[in-house]
């Protein structure tokens, strides 16, 4: 059940981070909003809601704003956004998956298109790749919470699939159907975390060298940096000495 980590998150790589808040903040808002239009307003009933109230508290945006874009939901002149997932295969034939949230389907697809042809790389239809990722919860933690065999033993209990210590914090992964109920005994347990959602796990990851894993980079980049994009998952490593020479 536990392990380490098998592949390294650039699930949400975000770049400059003075540069990135502003266009972040509006992502997360477009989250909130869409959350609470789908489902209730409450954050404590509404399990999308409440991971991305989360998301953005971690990422220090302020109350009036999460609180604006709940009620922003409640009007009947918000913007509708369709959710849209594009799958497709990124240099070295790496497969890619990202999530978006798009006020005009034509744009998205075009620019995400031209993303994927420019890289080398070329879009696929829905469930090219997917196949060969899990959908599955992830539920994160700081290493401060607990020790390891502690987080594992209250895993375990809540119904967790898994869990990965390691420097970075704990993950622990659930099912869709009991991500909600893990999350929820986890944090009566050890507060809330600083993550909590539903993502795309790669089953396994291929090592690419550091030629191609700069393409790549860059590619998750131009994709992670368009408005419309929530998220990018993929399913390649890549040494330290590049993420840290592309200021990963």
């Amino acid at each position: 059940m536990a392990g380490h980590s098998q592949f390294k998150n650039i699930m949400h790589r975000k770049g400059r981070q003075d540069a990135q808040k502003s266009k972040l903040f509006g992502k997360l808002a477009r989250e909130i909003t869409v959350a609470a239009k789908l489902g209730t307003p409450d954050p404590n009933m509404n399990p999308r809601l409440r991971a991305a109230v989360i998301a953005a508290r971690q990422e220090n945006m302020p109350k009036d704003n999460i609180e604006r874009a709940i009620k922003k939901a409640l009007g009947s002149d918000g913007e509708n956004y369709d959710e849209i997932r594009y799958e497709g295969y990124g240099p070295g034939g790496v497969a890619v998956i990202v999530e978006a949230l798009t006020d005009n389907r034509n744009r998205a697809a075009s620019d995400i298109r031209s993303f994927f042809t420019k890289s080398g790389g070329n879009l696929g239809e829905t469930g090219s790749v997917s196949f060969m990722f899990d959908r599955t919860g992830i539920i994160e933690y700081d290493r401060s919470v607990a020790d390891d065999d502690s987080v594992l033993d209250a895993a375990i209990e809540a119904g967790a699939d898994d869990v990965v210590s390691g420097e970075g914090g704990h993950e622990i992964y659930a099912s869709t159907e009991g991500y909600r109920d893990v999350a929820k005994a986890l944090e009566a347990k050890f507060g809330e975390p600083r993550k909590a959602a539903l993502i795309w796990k790669p089953q396994n990851t291929v090592a690419v060298d550091d030629e191609t894993g700069e393409k790549l980079l860059k590619l998750m980049d131009l994709l992670n940096e368009h408005d419309d994009v929530q998220h990018v998952y993929a399913n390649f490593e890549v040494s330290d000495a590049l993420v840290a020479k592309m200021g990963g």
